[in-house]
């Protein structure tokens, strides 16, 4: 049996904070009932004890909003209770926790680390870029505050990322940021494109990121990676990573390189299951872990038929050289008319400048883990990718 991977969403889509782009707050508008409050103590116990029922090799039980700090620390404290008594099997669990960072304080930062919770922590760059989006309802900024959690969890020790929305403040300041992520030793960094709400035509808000604007983003990024990279104090950014391990032919980790849906299983507060974060629509609900297993909501003809409409490839794609490393990314980001990724020009900007850099580092990669040996990059995936 695989490994298990679960996202739970304890406070449902509530937050302390009111960011402008959030893409949560659009989805949970689109369900009869936007929010589920916060999830019980019982419904808790039904979830750990279905995970630990189904979960064989090893399991990552991922916190997510909303804010998941929002159900108190003594919920996560009762979650570990739980997780102790039902994981019967003794599999190893990852634990992984998605914050604002405006509640943490040093009982958070210490449970964090006593308890090897992977904290990412929601930081979008500098001052101005952060705050143009990542306000409280009363419209204050929370700069400070976060850049105040990164220090407490550094402080603790506590293992952490800091994970950046690609906007259009973001984006164009890219050299800043990275500078500034480089000073504060950030050494864990992740960035995700900002979503526009379901069933919008994309690129229309003040957040919206555009092809070209995302294209420059990538380069300009890359470009401050890899001279790091060749000095050795290259930051981890899991998209770059994926890159090179795909050219090496190792599977990448994250679904939007993989050019299909993978299973994500996403639970509300109220114990319902759906088939991925950007997708907990009324529509796409698979059932409710109060009334079926983890086995029956994953074979079920919703999730085979969500998994299945992603693996279509347009025929421009079958065409493009770029495709072993873009794969149409992100089914969220794919148009409804032809199927082809509303980023499909970002990538190619991108790969035409940086493919070259991207199989060197790709060849010193190789060759750190088998110094006696000569290197060449896996035929199925480097040679079709001329340049």
């Amino acid at each position: 049996m695989p490994s298990l991977n679960v996202l739970i969403k304890p406070a449902s889509s509530l937050c302390s904070l009111n960011c402008s782009y959030c893409f949560y707050r659009d989805v949970s508008s689109h369900r009869q009932t936007s929010h589920s409050g916060i999830m019980s103590l019982d419904t808790l116990e039904q979830v750990v004890q279905r995970i630990f029922e189904y979960a064989d090799m090893e399991c990552t039980i991922a916190w997510q909003g909303g804010e998941p700090t929002l159900a108190g620390l003594s919920f996560f404290q009762t979650y570990l209770e739980l997780e102790k008594i039902y994981n019967r099997k003794k599999i190893p669990v990852h634990r992984a926790i998605q914050t604002n960072g405006f509640a943490l304080d040093e009982k958070w930062a210490a449970f964090l680390a006593e308890h090897h919770f992977l904290t990412g922590l929601s930081l979008d760059g500098i001052k101005s870029t952060h705050n143009a989006f990542r306000r409280t309802g009363q419209g204050e900024d929370t700069f400070s505050s976060v850049l105040a959690a990164a220090g407490l969890l550094k402080q603790y020790r506590a293992d952490y990322n800091i994970l950046t929305v690609i906007n259009r403040e973001t984006a164009p300041k890219i050299r800043e940021i990275y500078a500034f992520f480089q000073e504060q030793g950030f050494h864990y960094q992740q960035y995700i494109v900002c979503l526009d709400p379901l069933e919008e035509e994309p690129g229309l808000h003040p957040w919206s990121l555009t092809p070209k604007l995302y294209g420059s983003f990538l380069t300009e990024l890359f470009e401050l990676w890899y001279r790091d990279a060749l000095k050795g104090r290259a930051p981890y950014i899991r998209q770059f990573e994926n890159y090179i391990g795909i050219l090496l032919g190792v599977p990448p980790e994250a679904c939007e390189q993989s050019g299909s849906c993978g299973y994500q299983t996403v639970i509300e507060a109220d114990g319902s299951v759906y088939p991925c974060d950007f997708y907990v629509t009324d529509s796409l609900c698979l059932g409710s872990l109060k009334e079926s297993s983890f086995e029956e909501l994953q074979h079920s003809l919703k999730q085979q038929t969500f998994l299945e409409r992603s693996v279509f490839l347009p025929v421009d794609c079958k065409k493009c050289r770029f495709l072993p490393l873009c794969r149409n990314g992100c089914y969220r980001h794919r148009r409804e008319t032809d199927g082809i990724n509303f980023f499909c020009e970002s990538y190619k900007t991108f790969f035409e400048q940086c493919l070259p850099q991207l199989k060197e580092l790709a060849c010193l990669a190789a060759v750190k883990k088998q110094p006696s040996k000569a290197v060449k990059l896996p035929a199925s995936e480097a040679d079709s990718l001329t340049y």
